[in-house]
């Protein structure tokens, strides 16, 4: 039986900076690993945050958290890489492009010469552009190189609409598509609550409220993380979690519908980019994606996002960066 079929519960961290020690952190509470190994270049760093975690070990489920390297890659079932630059005030997930690649180049290196079969789970931004130098870095099937993609926006998306109507967040079902950042997309289109599109919703709702905000919840949903920083630095709580919900679902082979962003081969008339599209995600990776049936209007933004992100990839010579 290949590793693949086996259940596993081994978890690498690329990065002790906020996002990554806070996953860390909500995946310890989780209790879905047993072993957590944190790879960062800064040791003083490191060593704290393991020490930090592993001072409430008592108080979950048996779990072995350690400063670990590149060896540790080689038996892991998920490597998370959140290492990267951090975004500045008023800085788009884009500005970061060219300081990450240059760093996920050490990274993916060092990944491949140990060898592995584990997925490669990527939330450094600009995520959807760093999991497509990912898959060009590491040469690994598409299905194994994940972005955490509209997880957390879809996820935002959510909670704005049930903040609204007052209702359940559990009972919202919406997505957002395509890029994580500026060109995304709500599909409002297939949004719904209890199984009734939006639309229909609306006249039965006793609320009364006079129009449906959709522009103000998406703009709001779009500007989260600027308006977070600008009030406190970084992001980090919500993606900590969204990154537990994606890797829950591929230890546990959950085959659970998620906004993760992989390599696009033509669905939508889009290809060769990374995006995100409700995808069902197992313990293999990302198993298909989800068609939908878009508004027309959606379509043109999920075509739009596709083209800003592969200007930008035109930008760098992947051939070349591979080859080293």
């Amino acid at each position: 039986m290949g590793k693949q079929d086996q259940r596993g519960n081994k978890v690498v961290i690329i990065g002790a900076g906020l996002v990554g020690s806070t996953f860390a952190y909500s995946l310890m509470i989780n209790g879905v690993v047993s072993e957590i190994a944190i790879i960062d270049v800064n040791q003083e760093r490191l060593a704290g945050e393991v020490m930090d975690l592993n001072h409430g070990i008592s108080f979950v489920r048996p779990v072995q958290v350690k400063a670990g390297d590149y060896t540790d890659c080689a038996d892991a079932d998920i490597i998370v890489i959140a290492a990267g630059a951090n975004q500045k005030p008023g800085e788009t997930r884009i500005d970061l492009l060219n300081r990450n690649v240059a760093i996920f180049q050490q990274i993916i290196d060092q990944i491949k010469a140990v060898g592995t079969e584990a997925i490669l789970l990527i939330a450094t931004n600009p995520v959807d552009i760093m999991t497509y130098v990912t898959l060009q870095l590491s040469g690994f099937p598409s299905f194994r190189v994940i972005g955490s993609g509209t997880v957390l926006d879809s996820s935002r998306f959510r909670y704005l609409i049930s903040k609204h109507c007052q209702v359940d967040v559990s009972n919202v079902h919406a997505y957002i598509i395509g890029e994580h950042g500026d060109t995304e997309v709500p599909v409002w289109s297939l949004a719904n609550i209890a199984g009734l599109r939006i639309d229909t919703y609306c006249p039965i709702c006793q609320k009364q409220c006079n129009d449906f905000p959709k522009e103000a919840i998406f703009n709001e949903v779009k500007n989260s993380a600027y308006t977070i920083i600008k009030g406190k630095g970084a992001t980090y709580y919500a993606i900590g979690l969204a990154l537990v919900e994606i890797v829950e679902s591929i230890l546990r082979n959950e085959y659970s519908v998620l906004a993760v962003s992989s390599l696009f081969k033509g669905e939508y008339g889009i290809e060769n980019v990374c995006l995100s599209i409700p995808s069902v995600v197992s313990r293999r990776g990302v198993e298909k994606k989800v068609i939908l049936d878009l508004a027309p209007a959606e379509l043109a933004g999920l075509q739009k996002s596709a083209q800003t992100l592969k200007d930008y990839q035109s930008q760098l010579n992947l051939a070349a960066i591979a080859a080293i």
